[in-house]
């Protein structure tokens, strides 16, 4: 029970400081944009169908999963493209990148910049071809065009291989526009406190984990006292207490009832650190259920997924891509340490980079799951072919192959 509670508490405080506090970095720049331009980001990648599935994939490409979280929302309300969805989660290099940015900067330029390329052309792929999209569409959007015999969609007399998505219902609405739907003299100010409380907790959470990472991501005991390990754990548990209250209470109270859906703009900077905070708290649910089944797995069946993924030869790479297919950041923040140590090939690194969808992929998970499964599935194809590719071919010429490649 002693090592449960400890996984437990170490999963909230982890999950917290090396992952929620900088997603709510990259969720609020991305907001603040929005508030500055009113809704002008948004409105462009909207309204260029050509150029979604690029835009998507800078947004994945951008370290953390701020970026791609707000795409995810955008094909739920049918105004992006599922080809979009599958670049920008290609293209995601989570909060890994954070990792590799600081221990191996080198190695990040090449993999993330063969992700993004890879993700874009497999995004650009699935939206000409079709690939089955409107089979996913119709579980969740409830298309009304019919699918024809190629995988495509009949709209308008004619024929398109993956459309911009038509809900045959009206929008789906957005708490946001009526603002909270419940007031109390108590839970009110309390939100509002717990909420500026959670921002202090972040700013803290991200000097905590950037001091982590360049710190080459040490082991943290986990204490309560005035030192980095001590401040690392009552920062890292207390914002994730803080995060699950947000969640489940505080969104009630403060700010917007419904999560996991982009803003076209924002009326101040107060709501937009609202919205951002909720956001984040959305996704830190959803990673610290992602950290404690990883973690209570490898407890109880004393598997390690590192290890499996550090295999030598061809099954390096695919052990990279197989492990990228774990939903979060956890396992991908694991391999990149690992590949930072020289345990790991950088056809590894590149093809995990290609399959990992990062937190981006958990607003989708909760929304539309078939759609974050095939999704996941179309990446991992290419990211066992680059992987294989680099192993066999490139590696050996260009020096990739080697353990250690770009590491500092």
């Amino acid at each position: 029970m002693n090592e449960l509670l400890v996984v437990l508490l170490e999963s909230l405080r982890d999950g917290y400081v090396q992952v929620s506090a900088f997603v709510a970095v990259t969720v609020l720049a991305f907001g603040l944009l929005q508030y500055w331009t009113d809704g002008a980001v948004i409105g462009a990648i909207e309204g260029n169908e050509r150029l979604q599935v690029l835009f998507g994939g800078i947004l994945g490409l951008t370290p953390g999963c701020g970026g791609a979280i707000v795409v995810m929302p955008l094909y739920v309300r049918g105004t992006v493209s599922f080809g979009t969805v599958v670049a920008t989660l290609g293209a995601t290099a989570g909060d890994s990148a954070f990792v590799i940015l600081a221990l191996a900067p080198e190695a990040a330029v090449y993999a993330y910049a063969i992700a993004f390329a890879a993700s874009v052309a497999t995004g650009y792929l699935v939206d000409s071809v079709g690939l089955g999209v409107s089979r996913v569409d119709a579980a969740v959007a409830q298309l009304s065009p019919t699918a024809t015999p190629d995988g495509g969609t009949a709209v308008d007399g004619g024929i398109r291989p993956n459309p911009a998505h038509d809900y045959g219902g009206p929008a789906p609405t957005h708490a946001h526009e009526s603002g909270p739907d419940r007031h109390s003299r108590v839970l009110t100010p309390l939100s509002h406190f717990a909420h500026v409380l959670w921002w202090v907790t972040a700013v803290s959470g991200l000097v905590l984990g950037t001091l982590y990472l360049l710190r080459g991501g040490p082991e943290v005991a986990l204490v309560a006292d005035f030192g980095f390990d001590g401040l690392f754990t009552v920062t890292g548990i207390v914002g994730a207490v803080l995060s699950l209250y947000l969640y489940a209470v505080g969104r009630h109270y403060v700010g917007e009832g419904e999560i996991a859906r982009a803003r076209d703009s924002f009326a101040s900077a107060y709501d937009t650190l609202t919205h951002a905070a909720m956001e984040t708290s959305f996704v830190t649910v959803w990673v610290l259920v992602a950290f404690l089944v990883y973690e209570y797995f490898v407890l109880l069946s004393g598997v390690n997924v590192a290890t499996l993924a550090a295999t030598a030869g061809v099954l390096a790479p695919i052990g990279g891509a197989a492990v990228g297919l774990i939903p979060g950041c956890g396992p991908q923040i694991l391999l990149a340490s690992v590949y930072a140590e020289g345990g790991l090939p950088f056809s590894a690194l590149t093809a995990n980079a290609i399959c990992q969808d990062g937190d981006a992929l958990f607003p989708l998970l909760a929304v539309d799951a078939k759609a974050a499964i095939v999704a996941t599935i179309y990446n991992f194809l290419p990211a066992v072919v680059v992987g294989v590719a680099l192993h066999f071919l490139w590696g050996p010429v260009f020096g990739m192959a080697e353990f250690g490649f770009g590491v500092l």
